[in-house]
């Protein structure tokens, strides 16, 4: 990522209602760390995500709380998706000395990670051994579509957004009209994806909610909501538009051509090291294009190749 990453506190009151408790996990995926919200007004706090795990973090937790009030305490962790960046920390949380037998309820959208994966990218395989590593003795209701919790303060929607992941969900707060993205906006760069076509309906209906102020899962806040997730949808239907027009006028007279030789010309300004990573990106815009009906790749060889960065594509 070329953009200098704002400097974060780790800890920082957002709003009269909302504080953010950093992860403690910067790195290349993450930026500063894994945002985790403390969310309601008087004592009883809703706590949105809870970091990977790292073991500072539960320590940080518990004196943010107690920074915000000595009597501040939560009833419900709420789980965005399925990376362990987001629900690792649960359980160094729930067998804390300070927040066991506290009788805190965890709630998480399903996610069936039994079903194979079929021709796809390592990104969204990646998902399923993420929620393989689940812990299995803690009691998760499931989230649903459109689910309402309610505190002091905050009145919070759960809205199911796949396409970063399938169980993906993102936050409506009421009282702010504003929104908590996760991972489908970031406050910095782009996001990733594993189905751009429900990545963008997702993307779509958000904007048409009319979000003020966004709540990133990684990065800081972003005050004009709804013109930065216009800036993503753009940002996509352009590079889809980039890869069908090299379909349609390729540069040379090969008739089809695979991810990896379309970013060597749409992503030539780019380091190398990048190009693999571009070309999960570009298979994901052709999946697109091919449930659209305007591009389709050879399965002849699909045993051979399960990931489709080397797979042979042409225009319908």
């Amino acid at each position: 990522m070329s953009e200098a990453l704002v400097q974060l506190p780790t800890f920082a009151r957002l709003s009269d209602r909302v504080w953010r408790v950093l992860g403690l996990n910067p790195g290349k995926f993450t930026l500063q760390g894994t945002n985790t919200y403390l969310l309601g007004t008087g004592h009883r706090k809703l706590l949105l995500d809870c970091g990977e795990g790292i073991p500072e973090y539960v320590d940080l937790l518990q004196t943010s709380l107690q920074t915000i009030a000595p009597q501040a305490y939560i009833s419900d962790i709420i789980i965005s998706h399925g990376h362990q960046d987001h629900w690792g920390g649960l359980a160094s949380i729930l067998s804390s000395a300070f927040f066991k037998h506290k009788g805190i309820r965890v709630h998480k959208f399903p996610m069936d990670i039994h079903t194979p994966c079929s021709h796809t990218t390592t990104f969204s395989s990646s998902t399923k051994d993420h929620m393989a590593r689940f812990p299995k003795d803690i009691q998760v209701h499931a989230l649903a579509d459109q689910q309402l919790f309610e505190t002091d303060g905050v009145t919070l929607q759960a809205i199911h957004t796949p396409g970063h992941t399938q169980d993906h969900c993102t936050f409506w707060l009421k009282e702010e009209q504003a929104l908590f993205t996760a991972d489908c906006v970031l406050g910095q760069g782009t996001a990733v994806f594993e189905d751009l076509s429900q990545y963008l309906a997702g993307l779509k209906k958000l904007v048409s909610m009319g979000p003020q102020r966004l709540y990133p899962g990684h990065g800081p806040v972003i005050e004009d909501g709804r013109a930065k997730i216009v800036e993503y949808i753009t940002h996509r239907e352009q590079r889809e538009q980039q890869i069908l027009d090299f379909l349609r006028q390729p540069p040379s007279a090969a008739k089809d051509f695979s991810p990896l030789e379309i970013v060597q010309v749409l992503y030539k300004n780019y380091p190398t090291s990048l190009h693999l990573p571009a070309a999960h990106s570009v298979v994901l815009h052709l999946l697109k294009l091919e449930k659209d009906g305007k591009a389709a790749w050879d399965r002849s060889d699909a045993a051979a190749q399960p990931d489709l960065v080397q797979s042979r594509w042409h225009r319908l």
